[in-house]
Formats: C-alpha cells, sequence, structure tokens
C-alpha cells in the first residue's frame, strides 16, 4: 500500500503541467468527461491517469522498472497492477457510491 500511495503521487507530479491550465473545478472534470455528461466514469478516470504511466514506460514493455520511476528506484509495478491502484482510488473518491465522480468529488481530498 505504501509502494501505491508513493506511484500515485509521481502520478499527480507528471499530471500537473494539464493541470495548472485548468482555471477551475468544472474545467477540470470536462477534459476528463470524454463523453460530456457532466461525471467521471471508471473508464475515463482510468484513460487520464493511465496517461501518466505510459509516458513513463519509456520502453513500453507495460511495465515500470526502477529506472523509469522518480528517483530510479522502486518496485516494478506492472499496467494492470497499476489500473487496480486506480481503480481503488476511484471507489475510495466516490462518495456516494453511484459509480461516477462528480466535480467535487473529483477534487475532493484523497480518502
Amino acid at each position: 500500500m505504501k509502494y501505491a500511495r508513493l506511484f500515485i503521487g509521481m502520478l499527480a507530479a507528471l499530471s500537473l503541467p494539464a493541470m495548472a491550465q485548468v482555471q477551475d473545478t468544472r474545467q477540470y472534470l470536462q477534459r476528463m468527461d470524454s463523453n460530456g455528461d457532466g461525471r467521471v466514469s471508471p473508464d475515463e478516470y482510468l484513460q487520464w491517469m493511465l496517461y501518466a504511466f505510459d509516458r513513463m514506460d519509456r520502453n513500453g514493455n507495460g511495465v515500470l522498472e526502477p529506472d523509469e520511476q522518480p528517483g530510479g528506484r522502486g518496485k516494478p509495478i506492472t499496467r494492470d497492477e497499476q489500473r487496480q491502484v486506480i481503480l481503488a482510488r476511484f471507489a475510495r473518491q466516490d462518495a456516494d457510491a453511484d459509480g461516477y465522480l462528480s466535480a467535487r468529488e473529483l477534487m475532493a481530498p484523497p480518502r
């Protein structure tokens, strides 16, 4: 679990340039909400968050090796393992358990 928290932090750091251009919660939601229904589904959340994994996976083998991670160390993690970490985070953020993230849930501090 400690490793999962570290990796989520790395993903957030990689997303900062894109987030810096967002002026408010509604704009952030719109970037993630690819179908425009006003909420973020698990698939939309995965797509947004796995983008950072794919950028870090320089050799394209589906595994983040220690040298591909910030600091050049850490336990290797597969794309599927990271997918599970992201889905668990989504479930924790989904405060009303409706299967979607609202703007409020999306911007709330991690639970």
